[in-house]
């Protein structure tokens, strides 16, 4: 079974994409900000990141380019999902290393498609 990742500091927001995601038969591991993602991710396999721009400790700009240095997870796929709608926000997730950028609420039907497409089940 895949693992996902959704980090973001609110938890309602945490609920709303585990749901979802939980919905699609998907295990999920919930982190509150980049730091204890980090973390968690050292003792886990993840297929997949859904990442909030603003959280305390360590935003999703510095959390995603911190974790492109690690050797296992240069490649795995990120999703940047935010209330931030600017061209430079989206450039910057780019340029750190995401693969995606959303804005808030995602709809599940997209959210759905991009799992399809960038996780293998």
């Amino acid at each position: 079974m895949a693992s996902i990742m959704v980090l973001d500091d609110s938890k309602t927001v945490r609920n709303y994409h585990g749901a979802i995601l939980k919905s699609f038969g998907l295990d999920i591991i919930e982190a509150e900000n980049g730091m204890e993602a980090l973390e968690k991710s050292l003792d886990s396999e993840i297929d997949l990141y859904l990442v909030d721009v603003n959280m305390p400790i360590m935003d999703g700009y510095s959390f995603i380019g911190e974790l492109r240095k690690m050797k296992n997870y240069k490649t795995v796929p990120v999703i940047m999902i935010t209330t931030q709608a600017k061209i430079e926000d989206k450039k910057s997730a780019y340029k750190v290393g995401a693969n995606l950028f959303e804005t808030k609420p995602i709809r599940p039907e997209q959210l759905k498609a991009y799992v399809d497409i960038l996780v293998k089940t």
